[in-house]
């Protein structure tokens, strides 16, 4: 087991452009108005809730300066008339306060919403969510469309209301404080920046060090799904010592960083705590010699400690925001790395070559060469074929020849070499994998899927589960709008033959089939492709069964080393019988 240490990632200076560039859609979006008036509304309320402050820091510099006088004047009137402003203050501040909170969450709330629409559409155009895979830059996008958008829109707008009322602080508080002391103006402004550049200086590693802790935090999560996910094949395998290792190895690998993110954080933390603690005495020591000198009222003393905090705040944001921060900052680059995946295509070099892709009617490859998507092995070289409609070509060869790699040319999903494609449109065509896939939901959608919103009737569909002999699945699983576990409840021969309902139900011209019958018996694999011939359906398969050569014309043979022969199915099947 590894124990070396990575290196944080270092702070990016892009990290300003990363954000605008995440940020800025959503204020520019269809719901821009609305989106500003509720940040309108907000500044409003943040304007309120400062005089709400400076209100209460004259309330408390006359309430004590009425204390103070007591024993003298004997007087309580000033006590009991500014405890009552108090109390009225608090009744009119008490909902603004309440509703400055309220209105950022809400705000908050439909940018995160936006923002994950806005996201997910960018993930699924153009196949991106399949294509981002080969990216080695960007690690769980789920994570970043799911939690590290829900961090990003809160913490943005948190970050950005607490820079504008600093601001608002700032200039209200200063004024109170000049007509106070000049002298401790200048202390309080001092003291901030030295603050502020110290613990920028101390805790700039924090930022590299929290973006690992996000990766590893999510290496680990996606670990665990993946076990879930295959919990049957581990069993089956007895792999449980070597999941436990790897699952071990990644927490450890968090439990480190972790640990040296503490180890930052308490060295922040030995300035930022004695910063803090300083700060509540230097009011005191400033104003002290003028109060003994008669100069000014005892009162003052509290006034000038709220004016000081308030102040103090707002020019400490990034000392008491720092690990707040450097978490964000992570967040950003994730984001942007995100981003900038989804809209830009990978850089290529003159070298990395492209196989043109053409519309129409027949089916056909025109010399084409395929390479893996990282161009480093050739799977196929100077392959022509074509077919008319109602014939069939399976293609067979050794595993790894580049059987599937060449039905995901055909679908457009590799497209790394040379050579011309010509396809019909992809609403014309459906793929079969071996392991179907099962949606999240009822067996209406599983059935109809992708067009969901199909008006097909449940007796067709019967008709349909019957033909591929799950005419009892509706009634033993409760109905077609029951939702289940398909992936788990159904065998993987149901799921094959499920498959096949689905494309007998959706008609496509074109069908491409990768080992779609591996799970079903002779008898059921010949009922599916009787059916489908009968259909006039221009079929490529891919598998390795004797039987499947009856359904199709011809014969593509792969050898693995980029070789190929093409011949009909007859010539094949005698070759095939000799060589036994």
């Amino acid at each position: 087991m590894s124990t070396t240490t990575t290196k944080p990632k270092q702070f990016d200076p892009q990290l300003w452009q990363q954000f605008v560039e995440v940020a800025k859609p959503y204020w520019f979006s269809e719901q821009k108005w609305k989106a500003r008036g509720l940040l309108l509304l907000l500044l409003v309320l943040a304007l309120a809730v400062n005089a709400i402050n400076v209100s209460i820091s004259f309330i408390f510099r006359n309430i004590n300066t009425s204390l103070a006088n007591f024993p003298q004047s004997r007087d309580a009137t000033n006590f009991w008339k500014y405890i009552a402003i108090y109390a009225g203050l608090l009744v009119i501040g008490t909902p603004i306060i309440v509703m400055f909170g309220y209105i950022q969450d809400k705000l908050g709330l439909q940018w995160r919403e936006w923002l994950t629409n806005h996201f997910l559409d960018k993930y699924f155009q153009n196949r991106a969510y399949y294509r981002i895979n080969f990216n080695d830059k960007i690690d769980n996008p789920d994570q970043r469309i799911s939690e590290d958008i829900r961090a990003f829109t809160r913490t943005s707008l948190s970050f950005s209301l607490l820079i504008l009322t600093s601001i608002v602080t700032l200039i209200s508080f200063t004024g109170v404080l000049l007509s106070i002391s000049v002298s401790l103006s200048i202390a309080l402004v001092t003291y901030a920046i030295v603050g502020t550049i110290i613990t920028a200086w101390v805790g700039q590693r924090l930022i590299g060090i929290n973006f690992n802790q996000l990766k590893r935090e999510a290496d680990f999560r996606y670990s665990l799904v993946h076990v879930r996910d295959n919990a049957e094949s581990i069993a089956f395998y007895q792999g449980e010592a070597e999941e436990t290792v790897q699952l071990k190895d990644r927490l450890l690998r968090a439990i480190r960083n972790f640990d040296l993110l503490i180890s930052w954080q308490r060295n922040l933390g030995f300035f930022t705590q004695s910063y803090s603690y300083f700060v509540a005495a230097l009011p005191y020591l400033v104003i002290a010699p003028i109060y003994f000198a008669g100069k000014t009222e005892f009162g003052t003393f509290t006034q000038t400690a709220i004016a000081f905090q308030q102040i103090f705040s707002a020019l400490s944001v990034v000392v008491s925001q720092f690990e707040s921060l450097t978490a964000f900052a992570a967040g950003v680059e994730r984001m942007g790395g995100l981003a900038d995946a989804l809209e830009k295509p990978s850089p290529k070099s003159p070298e990395m070559t492209t196989i043109d892709v053409t519309e129409d009617s027949q089916l056909a490859l025109r010399h084409v060469t395929l390479l893996t998507p990282n161009y480093q092995r050739t799977l196929v070289r100077d392959l022509p074929f074509s077919l008319q409609p109602g014939e069939g070509l399976v293609i067979v060869g050794n595993s790894g020849s580049g059987k599937s790699s060449l039905l995901r040319a055909i679908a457009g999903l590799w497209n790394a070499g040379t050579g011309q494609i010509i396809r019909p449109p992809l609403s014309e065509m459906m793929f079969l994998p071996q392991r179907p896939y099962m949606v999240l939901g009822s067996l209406r959608s599983q059935l109809l899927y992708p067009n969901t919103n199909s008006d097909i009737s449940e007796t067709k569909m019967c008709h349909v589960l019957a033909q591929v002999n799950l005419a009892d699945l509706p009634e033993r699983l409760g109905g077609f709008d029951i939702e289940l576990d398909w992936a788990n409840v159904l065998s993987l021969g149901e799921q094959q033959r499920l498959a096949f309902a689905r494309l007998l139900l959706n008609t496509p011209s074109y069908v491409i089939l990768d080992e779609a019958t591996s799970a079903l018996d002779l008898a059921n694999e010949k009922n599916l492709y009787q059916q489908l011939k009968a259909k006039q359906t221009t079929l490529i398969s891919v598998g390795h069964r004797p039987s499947l050569l009856q359904y199709h014309e011809y014969v593509l043979e792969l050898d693995g080393n980029s070789n190929w022969q093409l011949i009909p199915t007859e010539e094949y099947t005698v070759n095939l019988n000799a060589f036994n």
